[in-house]
């Protein structure tokens, strides 16, 4: 039996451990590599938007303003002869048709005054008819020469004075009349009075005419409101462009809305238009008149006013919402062929029930960006879901 040399196995024993360590070696490259592969970075999906094209539709352009309600007539009514207030015939704040008696002035003293002219009148009626009867026969008596010249000029005389004498005397009786009418104060056209400023029994008329209340027309009623010269130019072009006079500017229709009111329910027309520029403002003053017949306007009213001027076959509007702003303006982000976001700077028009007018800067088919603009920004890859924008029904009244 032959007995191994130790020197021999230690070198085995070495060069095992050797191959040992080698191969762990390896496994922990091996894992290693293979950590590495399961780690590597993959880029996240590009993030899903919505995207839309503009809405197209027909527009009508206004010209918007604010404006206030005025009476169409507004008198004061006053006492215009002088007397003591006897009655007060309405009650204070009621509607009352023209012709209406509301005040009545101590109608005693007038009554006799226009007896005393009509008197008067008579008299000299018959004084006249007396003076023409002789003023006849002094003529035929001058024919027949029975009676000189002289005889017939005085009777001429006498009958114009009796002529004149009349007329003044008609004139008193009309001034009677006119004087006795006055203690009747009747409305003069259809309206609300207010409170009556005097009590019964109160002198009224000694030195001035003496106010006794206002009545104010209701219907229809006025608008004034003004218009920045910038509007002014635009209208003026319209007009021109299709060939409108000035008649024609003040049969446009305007709109009135209040503060409460959803939209313009109240309709009507223009009805004057300044001839000249305020300096100081730049504006140019208007007014309109709105039928009232239910008196929903009351004079004094801040209103809301619109006017259309022209109308646009095809324009782009896109929702508020999708707008954005930066110091360089308002702009959309619109996504491109290559679904790529871009950034577009517009013009914007007037908002339309919902949508906001795109003036420039917008074509028909960009694909504008409606949703999640926060988690989308210029240059950046989407993945675009294409919606279509809800159009609200058309602007109401």
């Amino acid at each position: 039996m032959t007995c191994a040399n130790p020197a021999s196995l230690a070198h085995r024993n070495e060069e095992w451990r050797q191959i040992g360590r080698a191969l762990t070696a390896l496994a922990a490259l091996a894992a290693l590599a293979g950590c590495e592969d399961k780690n590597a970075y993959v880029a996240p999906p590009p993030p899903k938007v919505d995207v839309a094209t503009p809405v197209q539709r027909p527009l009508t352009r206004y010209v918007e303003a604010t404006g206030n309600t005025a009476p169409i007539k507004s008198v004061d009514l006053v006492a215009r002869v002088q007397g003591f207030l006897q009655t007060i015939d309405y009650t204070d704040g009621t509607f009352v048709k023209q012709g209406t008696q509301l005040f009545t002035i101590e109608p005693e003293t007038y009554k006799l005054k226009l007896d005393q002219a009509q008197a008067a009148e008579t008299g000299a009626q018959a004084s006249l008819k007396q003076a023409e009867a002789d003023y006849k026969r002094q003529a035929d008596l001058v024919q027949r020469q029975a009676v000189s010249q002289a005889t017939l000029d005085t009777s001429t005389s006498t009958r114009d004075n009796a002529q004149a004498n009349l007329q003044q005397a008609q004139a008193n009786t009309r001034l009677a009349e006119v004087n006795y009418g006055y203690t009747k104060v009747t409305a003069p056209f259809d309206g609300i009075v207010s409170a009556h400023l005097v009590s019964i029994g109160e002198l009224v008329g000694v030195s001035s005419p003496t106010q006794l209340a206002t009545i104010v027309a209701m219907d229809p009623i006025y608008v004034n409101f003004t218009v920045n010269e910038q509007d002014v130019l635009r209208i003026r072009a319209e007009a021109q462009r299709r060939g409108m006079t000035a008649t024609d500017l003040k049969q446009l229709p305007i709109e009135i809305g209040l503060q409460t009111e959803t939209g313009y329910p109240h309709e009507g027309k223009l009805d004057y238009v300044a001839p000249t520029l305020n300096s100081s403002t730049g504006t140019l003053a208007v007014r309109g008149i709105v039928p009232n017949d239910k008196r929903v306007l009351l004079p004094g009213y801040f209103v809301r006013v619109r006017v259309p001027f022209t109308q646009e076959k095809e324009a782009l509007l896109v929702p508020d919402t999708a707008l954005g702003s930066d110091q360089g303006g308002r702009y959309l982000l619109v996504a491109n062929k290559d679904n790529v976001v871009e950034q577009r700077k517009v013009q914007i028009g007037p908002a339309d029930n919902g949508l906001r007018v795109i003036e420039s800067g917008l074509k028909p088919d960009d694909r504008v960006v409606t949703s999640g603009l926060l988690r989308v920004i210029p240059g950046q890859k989407i993945d675009p879901q294409q919606t279509k924008i809800e159009q609200p029904q058309a602007s109401g009244k």
